[in-house]
């Protein structure tokens, strides 16, 4: 019997015990999550990464500790696009000029850029090669092209024939005018005679008509068909009095008086129109 009696009992205290670990277990628990829930509810520092390491590259001094936050700076502009800066004063380059003489566009880099600029900004405007000056305007200068080609025309003007040695001076209008007539058959594509002892090659020769101030253009034919006599006689004569007439009047559609002279039809140039 007394056995049977302490059995209920304790299971009873077992049953009691067991229930006072739960609860304490489950209190324990209750505790712990109300703290960690309170901690996620607290404002945390935020893990800013150093400005030294980054790939720009630090982009303005630190910030002292007692300065005023962000916010409360002024605003900063910020720039999105950089235009060049235009030309110093005296540098030389290709500029659109208005008819007033100042500046519109440039400075650019060469004359096909300035006119396809004047024409796609439907711009009132010439090219000119020169120096900008200070109040806007620019001082014509000798671009890269004119002067390649004074130094090209020089070099044909250096194989004129000796008779033109006395004649040339700086104030003869007769020099002025072999010039021009020069100048208008290089630029077509012909070039000038060389009579230098070795330049067997062919081309217009231009001499002096001193009696009536004018110029006398023929041409004259590689030395294989003039001198040694290539194709024969009647070739020779044949091909010089047709460029005597295509020269005198490519001479002429470019605004020269030209005459027939002799009866090769070689042309004598007296004036420009």
């Amino acid at each position: 019997m007394g056995a049977m009696v302490l059995w209920p009992a304790a299971a009873t205290m077992g049953f009691l015990f067991m229930t006072a670990v739960v609860v304490v277990l489950g209190a324990g628990s209750t505790a712990r999550y109300e703290f960690e829930r309170n901690g996620a509810r607290a404002p945390q520092p935020v893990a800013r990464a150093p400005i030294g390491n980054h790939p720009a590259g630090r982009r303005a001094p630190g910030r002292p500790a007692d300065a005023a936050p962000a916010s409360a700076q002024q605003p900063q502009a910020v720039a999105v696009a950089v235009r060049p800066a235009p030309a110093p004063a005296g540098e030389l380059a290709w500029w659109l000029v208005s008819e007033s003489a100042q500046v519109v566009a440039g400075p650019f880099a060469d004359r096909v850029d300035a006119d396809w600029a004047a024409l796609g900004g439907e711009l009132s405007a010439v090219s000119v090669f020169g120096a900008r000056r200070a109040d806007g305007t620019v001082a014509p200068r000798p671009s890269p092209e004119d002067r390649a080609w004074l130094s090209e025309l020089g070099d044909q003007l250096d194989r004129l024939p000796d008779d033109w040695d006395a004649l040339l001076t700086d104030t003869d209008p007769l020099t002025t005018l072999v010039v021009e007539v020069a100048a208008a058959l290089v630029e077509s594509g012909l070039p000038l005679y060389d009579a230098a002892p070795g330049a067997p090659a062919g081309g217009v020769c231009l001499s002096p008509e001193t009696s009536c101030g004018g110029v006398l253009v023929s041409w004259r034919t590689h030395d294989r068909m003039s001198v040694q006599g290539s194709r024969g006689p009647a070739a020779d004569a044949a091909v010089q009095q047709l460029m005597n007439l295509a020269v005198a009047d490519t001479l002429a559609q470019l605004g020269f008086v030209v005459q027939t002279f002799g009866e090769a039809g070689a042309a004598l140039v007296t004036a420009l129109r």
